[in-house]
């Protein structure tokens, strides 16, 4: 299987339709209640154990190129404490979301995971994870050991639910022989809207639509959201509880993209992943797609290709991002052993993440990420000086679900079957529709 289409179903649950699994699984009664937006507190972390002999049950989505990387680092772990051992299960993250508030439920959920981000308030609002802020005290992380955008989206009703593990951007990858080709430097590439602009329209003179405008989520919802930010709007109003993606910057924002396909810089109708295939098979320039496409693209016998920060279309840098974070589980009976336990395992892989960033990924510390260890992994390096600029979703009970309306209205305008404003307009109207649902549903 294509490694980036495996990323892509991966990442895919924090967008659209996939979190729905995860509400359908875990109703609002049973055993796990719901006490102060999440559940009792996780017990005083420490930085090391020494206790009795536990073992963690620690459940994780990552089934590609990645989990042998998370999976060494677990077995590195377990050597170096004698009296923790961490046992790692590994879902397809579909079947993750369902079984983790399921096995909660029931009593039986495991001790630590991973979460995306955009599931933490979902999972929190269930009273499936536990408040994380002890951790972060007594291990002094703070927003200043991260990135102001990357600490803050892991907080829920005042509490913090995540310790970030990492950050998952888009990328402008490009194929520096195309460029090359139609006489455009291919050690420089475009910044801004008038280098990008420019290069497009020489591509075309060559007879290359350089950027081909995806219709589906990953990534044409990400290009969309990460447009819409740069021309300084929002794609939710700062509570979460209105839509505001169709506004002036949405439809400037959509309106760029549907208008590479009418200045003829993008082919019609262009299929799921045909845009990466295209950047692949030289036949596009540009493809803004995930850092995860890295290790795609490296598996691309004689591809000759960079990647770079997305452009400044707009008025700010920004950039759509998910990120990974630790969580601990509500049990129906804390082991304190076994929560003091988890925190020193969280404590670990933290410091080891620029091991983890070899899978393809910015680790979320600031320390790792100005080493000169990740300065030296080139192509994770430059997506990572994105870092400040990068936005996330508002931290809402069941975000995934109102995002499928943003996902219809990016397809109708991209496909041409709806004007961007009238697109935009209609899918507004539906995820203010699931906005007011949601907040019948959660209790906010």
């Amino acid at each position: 299987m294509n490694p980036s289409l495996t990323r892509r179903g991966l990442l895919g649950l924090g967008l659209g339709s996939g979190s729905a699994v995860l509400l359908g699984a875990c109703g609002g009664d049973g055993p796990n209640p719901v006490v102060g937006g999440g559940g009792q507190n996780a017990q005083p972390a420490a930085t090391t154990y020494t206790g009795p002999d536990v073992t963690l049950a620690f459940w994780n989505g990552f089934t590609g190129g990645d989990g042998p990387i998370m999976k060494s680092l677990v077995d590195k772990f377990n050597q170096a404490n004698q009296n923790i051992k961490v046992s790692m299960n590994v879902y397809e993250w579909a079947d993750y979301y369902q079984k983790v508030p399921a096995a909660v439920s029931t009593g039986n959920g495991p001790d630590l995971g991973i979460m995306h981000v955009d599931q933490l308030a979902t999972n929190a609002a269930r009273g499936v994870v536990l408040p994380l802020d002890d951790v972060a005290q007594s291990l002094q992380l703070d927003e200043a050991a991260f990135s102001p955008p990357v600490w803050r989206a892991g907080v829920y009703n005042q509490k913090r639910f995540g310790i970030p593990l990492d950050v998952h951007s888009l990328g402008m990858f490009y194929n520096k022989k195309v460029l090359e080709q139609a006489g455009l430097d291919p050690d420089k590439p475009p910044t801004n809207n008038d280098e990008y602009m420019s290069a497009l329209e020489t591509l075309k003179g060559k007879g290359i639509q350089g950027h081909w405008a995806t219709p589906f989520p990953f990534t044409g919802s990400h290009q969309f959201m990460s447009l819409v930010w740069q021309f300084g709007g929002q794609i939710f109003d700062e509570q979460g509880t209105k839509a505001t993606f169709a506004e002036q910057p949405g439809q400037q924002a959509m309106t760029w993209l549907v208008d590479l396909i009418q200045k003829g810089y993008s082919p019609r109708n262009v299929a799921q992943d045909a845009d990466l295939l295209a950047l692949q098979n030289g036949k596009a320039a540009f493809n803004w797609n995930g850092i995860w496409t890295i290790n795609t693209l490296r598996q691309a016998e004689g591809l000759e290709w960079g990647v770079a920060p997305l452009p400044q279309i707009g008025t700010q840098p920004a950039v759509w991002a998910s990120s990974h974070n630790f969580v601990q589980f509500k049990q129906r009976s804390q082991d304190q052993n076994k929560l003091t336990a988890g925190k020193v395992f969280i404590n670990y892989i933290s410091q080891q993440s620029l091991e983890w960033a070899k899978g393809g990924q910015v680790p979320a510390r600031r320390d790792i990420r100005e080493s000169q260890g990740f300065k030296d992994l080139i192509e994770q390096a430059s997506i990572g000086t994105q870092i400040d600029n990068v936005h996330f979703l508002p931290s809402v009970p069941g975000i995934g679900d109102v995002m499928a309306a943003l996902d219809t209205a990016v397809n109708e305008a991209i496909l041409l079957r709806k004007p961007p404003a009238q697109a935009l307009a209609d899918g507004a109207n539906k995820a203010n529709q699931l906005l007011e649902q949601n907040a019948k549903k959660y209790g906010g």
